[in-house]
């Protein structure tokens, strides 16, 4: 099963220039916890919640700062939308992540985002598991 066949392909970004605020608008209105940033059609780094509270909140930036490149999560965890669930899934585990963007290979632009949830939800049984228990293993 490839990345394609399970992942978000309509996925909400925001530019460096956005506000963080515009950015946890955008987090709520969607229900998500990661958004792409993407600059001059390329995406540049990801935005998380966890990024928002752990550094813009607790650093004291004001909301109508911009992202700007100190507060997102570069480099970025990607895999292709031509790779297998399973490479993909392996990224997940090694990184403990739980979503990682998915870049088209033909011209390495935004295709997508594949979540644990999507995994878990439709890749094979075996798949999710070991995913899901290897991401939420504490780290050292």
């Amino acid at each position: 099963m490839k990345v394609q066949d399970i992942m978000t392909k309509e996925v909400e970004v925001v530019h460096p220039d956005d506000s963080v605020q515009e950015a946890a608008r955008r987090m709520r209105v969607r229900e998500v916890g990661f958004l792409p940033v993407c600059e001059d059609d390329r995406l540049v780094g990801v935005l998380t919640d966890r990024d928002i509270v752990l550094r813009s909140t607790a650093e004291g930036t004001h909301p109508n700062q911009s992202i700007g490149r100190d507060l997102m999560t570069a480099p970025i965890i990607y895999c292709f939308d031509d790779q297998d669930v399973q490479e993909a899934a392996k990224l997940m585990e090694e990184h403990q992540i739980r979503r990682v963007a998915v870049l088209s290979r033909h011209d390495k632009r935004l295709a997508g985002v594949v979540s644990l949830g999507d995994i878990a939800t439709k890749a094979p049984e075996k798949t999710s598991a070991e995913v899901l228990q290897s991401v939420s293993e504490p780290t050292e």
